[in-house]
């Protein structure tokens, strides 16, 4: 197995690049209860440290593949798997037989669907694809133990930046906690293969590590950075614009009345239930939003969705991490977790024992008060 699992932000063409210090990350990646052993493979374990060049970290993923395999990419889709996926499909072109992207979750997320069309990015729905007659699977932008689909499925590659959870036997392991964007470190196999990325290419790139740092507002490492200016020029950034405005949708406004009238203020925290909602993601949009307002640490936005409680966390990150406080309330309720400036969790309703009640604002406020300073 080659495993590289990685504690500073240098590497390969980036060896100048300053060490940082693993701290806590970013994103809203969510962590179940239960901590996922992949089953061991027969191929021999070769433990590489985090020094591997980006060419030998390159070389050692091309060598898990030959030119009959039939390839599965798994993403939960969001800009930066999407990029990552296209990246990967670049890299291995003319090396393997064919490939297929395929994705568990619905895209709803205007800014995700108007990146899909525009960039033409071929996808296919993971329930449709019968995964047994791929010879190679990858994940990227993802662990097995984010998702139960994931779960079920033996990767014999792994690419990601989220935190490490779990122990994998995957025959390459690429896991690097402190990038600010696993963009960043596809591009970085790019480079150390000159390989020179389309314009559509680095438009995904581009876009997914503005994405997942949020514009260099959130954690990322000198290595995002030194890849978003090598992407810079080659980029269509009137492209990525058209991305960004594609936000809400106008039957979407009504949600923000619900939430404002139902705002709570507490001790510099910030609290709205909505209720029923068409979509996850206008909570995520909402709680963006009342993050920016001034001299607020917090902001918990909840809402009920096909059978479930979602709620969205935000918060600045300083001395504070949106994963951990997360993972406390609502761990043992469902999955939770992520990073230190955003957090997700996802409860069953059952999960919550609330009888005939409703579940409201009041709820989640007394809910998250007992796990807070």
């Amino acid at each position: 197995m080659f495993s590289i699992i990685d504690g500073d932000g240098c590497s390969g063409i980036l060896k100048f690049c300053q060490k940082s210090k693993i701290k806590e990350d970013r994103g809203e990646c969510l962590m179940p209860q239960k901590q996922y052993m992949a089953r061991k493979k027969k191929e021999k374990c070769c433990h590489v440290t985090a020094s591997t060049s980006a060419k030998k970290r390159l070389e050692r993923f091309w060598s898990v593949f030959t030119k009959e395999d039939d390839v599965l990419i798994c993403i939960n889709a969001d800009p930066d798997a999407l990029a990552c996926a296209l990246a990967i499909k670049r890299l291995l072109r003319y090396r393997v037989k064919s490939m297929v992207i395929a994705h568990p979750n619905e895209i709803r997320r205007l800014n995700n669907v108007a990146m899909v069309e525009r960039l033409k990015i071929p996808l296919e729905r993971l329930g449709n694809v019968k995964v047994r007659n791929f010879a190679k699977k990858i994940l990227v932008d993802s662990q097995p133990t984010h998702l139960p689909v994931f779960e079920r499925i033996e990767f014999d590659a792994i690419i990601d930046h989220h935190p490490l959870t779990g122990k994998y036997e995957s025959t390459f392991v690429d896991i690097r906690p402190e990038y600010g964007a696993c963009s960043t470190m596809l591009g970085e196999y790019l480079r150390a293969g000159n390989m020179k990325p389309s314009a559509a290419l680095a438009t995904a790139l581009f876009y997914a590590i503005k994405v997942d740092t949020q514009d260099f507002s959130k954690h990322s490492v000198l290595a995002d950075g030194i890849c978003f200016r090598y992407l810079f020029n080659v980029a269509n950034r009137n492209l990525v614009k058209k991305f960004e405005l594609a936000d809400l949708r106008r039957s979407e406004l009504k949600y923000f009345n619900v939430a404002l009238s139902e705002l709570t203020y507490s001790k510099g925290r910030f609290y709205s239930h909505l209720g029923n909602v068409r979509s996850p993601d206008i909570l995520v949009n909402i709680a963006d939003f009342l993050n920016h307002v001034d001299k607020i640490d917090w902001v918990l936005v909840s809402g009920i969705h096909k059978g479930k409680l979602v709620v969205i966390f935000r918060c600045d990150g300083y001395r504070k991490s949106a994963g951990k406080l997360a993972a406390r309330i609502f761990s043992e309720l469902g999955s939770a977790g992520g990073h230190k400036e955003a957090a997700r969790a996802e409860v069953p309703l059952d999960n919550l024992s609330l009888g005939d009640k409703e579940f409201t604002t009041s709820a989640l406020k007394r809910m998250a008060t007992r796990h807070m300073k």
